[in-house]
């Protein structure tokens, strides 16, 4: 059985990765989306399992400690994302294709485990300010976390030229198609 590939998506929050994902999801059925895990609360109408593996704070250290994780990170102030080895490990021997959501840092470490198995995109807003109003029209968080993601997106975005492509997100539909044909031609090599 062929071994599954992997597409991974690293942008600032706001920059539209998960929103590009989504359409993905419906145009690339081949694919399923990688779940990582995380101590933060839900939001929204997320579920455990279904967005994230949402973990104590407890659990979580105790899986890193584990080296239960290819790579985690702690975004922001005791708050943990990462990828479970096991889930991905075990869904690519099947030969399914994955889909990853991830910050920058986490994105460059699953793109070193896997190497060329991997394709890495970088997701690019227009412009700050416009990552601003996405992160407000949003509506899911106040103002002072909403400052605080738009100085790490400043950092983030030095990250870039490390990633296999790079794709702004002007139009969402504009988008779909072009990386839609990039990870056509990367699972045809």
């Amino acid at each position: 059985m062929k071994e599954g590939k992997a597409i991974i998506f690293s942008a600032p929050s706001g920059a539209g990765k998960s929103t590009l994902i989504n359409y993905l999801m419906q145009e690339v059925p081949s694919f399923q989306f990688s779940i990582s895990a995380t101590n933060r609360l839900p939001r929204g109408n997320e579920q455990n399992g279904v967005e994230y593996y949402f973990l104590s704070t407890k659990d979580f250290l105790q899986k890193i400690e584990d080296g239960e994780f290819i790579e985690y990170e702690e975004v922001y102030a005791n708050k943990y994302y990462g990828t479970l080895k096991n889930e991905v490990e075990n869904k690519l021997a099947l030969g399914t294709n994955l889909f990853f959501d991830v910050d920058v840092k986490g994105g460059l470490r699953l793109k070193e485990y896997f190497g060329e198995r991997a394709l890495s995109v970088f997701v690019k807003p227009p412009s700050i300010e416009e990552l601003k109003n996405r992160l407000i029209h949003r509506g899911t968080e106040p103002i002072e976390v909403i400052e605080e993601r738009l100085k790490r997106s400043a950092l983030e975005l030095e990250f870039a030229p490390k990633f296999d492509i790079v794709v702004v997100n002007d139009n969402i539909f504009e988008t779909v198609p072009k990386v839609k044909g990039l990870i056509g031609d990367f699972l045809s090599k």
